[in-house]
């Protein structure tokens, strides 16, 4: 596996626009965390967001899982655009020439997958981490390692929608109808979604298992959590309540998926004449 993973951070390092667009990814990661501490006083304004609460331990696992998981699509783009190259330069074909079966290809871009999505979960907890214990009112042992569950699940959700990804490449060849039937994917789950809400509530329990859908569930939204929100939440609405836990359904269910979408680009490389 350590091969493969070197074979494709060698097409990684010698991909232009991965490595721009890596570059954007995890520096609007640290412009975030700038951005948070910033103190912003217009006349009788001052606010700074880092004082609203929302990078107290342990709910700071909670709310960076959450936005910064909406940044992902800029590896998306990094994942598809690989797999897109594969096909424009040949290398898919050249690989497979030199002696590299089909599932071995498979592995290689699943390792790549796995590391882009392990240095992203790293960052992620770094940056968290050093936004808690500079901001946080909590900063006990016991508090700042509870909630951790968060990062598992940021974790395997980066892995689900990259496989996802590497799927549509392999499915459709060109990164922007990769990038498209992602798009398309998205309005369809939402369409099924609508349906079953207006239509056929009793199949309700059916939308969990829709991939989007279950790699949302993993991280749902931090903001009622808050306590001042909460709060209010609360006074509009006493019977208001919400789970804010990771579901293990939704664990299993995002891997189920990520292991088909890996299945299935091998099986359609096995089945392609390239």
């Amino acid at each position: 596996m350590l091969r493969l993973f070197n074979i494709e951070f060698f097409k990684f390092k010698h991909s232009r626009s991965a490595k721009v667009l890596s570059i954007i990814y995890f520096g609007l990661f640290a412009f975030i965390a700038l951005f948070s501490s910033i103190r912003f006083n217009f006349g009788v304004v001052d606010f700074r967001l880092a004082e609203q609460g929302i990078f107290n331990f342990p709910y700071i696992w909670h709310f960076n899982a959450y936005f910064l998981a909406i940044l992902k699509i800029f590896l998306a783009i990094v994942i598809v655009s690989l797999m897109s190259s594969e096909y424009t330069n040949r290398t898919l074909k050249q690989n497979l020439i030199d002696g590299m079966s089909k599932w071995e290809f498979i592995q290689s871009k699943f390792s790549m997958i796995i590391g882009l999505s392990f240095i992203s979960t790293l960052v992620y907890f770094i940056i968290s981490l050093i936004l808690g214990l500079s901001f946080s009112d909590f900063t006990e042992a016991s508090i700042i390692f509870s909630d951790m569950e968060y990062i598992a699940a940021y974790f395997v959700k980066l892995v689900g929608f990259f496989s996802l990804c590497m799927f549509l490449g392999i499915l459709v060849k060109r990164s922007a109808f990769a990038l498209g039937f992602l798009f398309l994917v998205w309005v369809l789950e939402g369409i099924i979604r609508l349906f079953i809400n207006y239509q056929a509530k009793p199949l309700a329990f059916l939308k969990q298992f829709l991939p989007l859908e279950a790699m949302s569930n993993l991280i749902v939204e931090p903001v009622t959590k808050l306590d001042a929100i909460s709060t209010a939440a609360n006074q509009l609405n006493p019977e208001f309540e919400k789970d804010y836990s990771v579901p293990i359904t939704s664990l299993l269910i995002v891997l189920a998926w990520t292991a088909i979408f890996v299945f299935g680009s091998y099986k359609l490389l096995q089945k392609r004449d390239l």
